[in-house]
């Protein structure tokens, strides 16, 4: 029933838009004229400049006396040998050529100690470090044909620093003690090391 009621009222209400668009849309828009801001003018008349004219007169040059020429070197003509190839070839003294073999040749490395490639420092134990503790101590160690450290003991002023030393010679490395041209091991190496600290 409500549905049924309604339909006269949105009747009305359409063909009342529908009038008031027409409406609106016959009108013509006119937008207000406005005047150019911006004027110029194409071709500018220039004002001519007059340009003064200096007279410059070249001054005289001075006669310039040209340099004296280089002095003349006498040319000496070279010398002919008088002796010929055949006499100086005669003076140089014959000389036998050495012989090399195989047996003569020995290419054999000499013998030589153990020698550090590398040494790593030791870490400075913090709890030195803490109570500003200083010391050193003497590592000894063997050294194998490879060149590693082996056997490493300390003996150490604190027992703080004991391991440290330890720790860094075991990462030292050594060119090999050769004997007969043949790598050995190295019995009895003695270092010292220092803990000390920067100021």
């Amino acid at each position: 029933m409500r549905f049924f009621a309604g339909l006269p009222i949105a009747a009305i209400i359409t063909i009342g838009l529908f009038l008031l668009m027409k409406l609106l849309i016959s009108k013509e828009l006119v937008l207000p004229e406005k005047e150019d801001a911006f004027r110029f003018t194409i071709n500018p008349k220039v004002e001519e400049l007059s340009i003064r004219q200096r007279d410059v007169k070249a001054e005289r040059s001075k006669d310039v006396k040209p340099p004296p020429p280089p002095p003349q070197i006498e040319k000496q003509k070279a010398v002919q040998p008088r002796e010929g190839i055949a006499n100086v070839a005669g003076a140089i003294p014959d000389f036998e050529a050495p012989q090399l073999n195989r047996n003569s040749v020995n290419f054999n490395v000499s013998d030589r100690d153990a020698q550090p490639l590398v040494r790593i420092p030791p870490m400075y134990p913090p709890r030195a470090a803490e109570r500003g503790t200083s010391g050193s101590c003497k590592a000894f160690f063997d050294v194998s044909p490879e060149g590693k450290p082996y056997n490493v003991r300390t003996e150490c002023t604190s027992s703080v620093f004991a391991r440290a030393a330890k720790r860094s010679v075991e990462k030292w490395k050594y060119n090999a003690k050769i004997v007969d041209g043949k790598a050995v091991a190295r019995q009895g190496v003695v270092t010292t090391i220092k803990f000390q600290l920067e100021d």
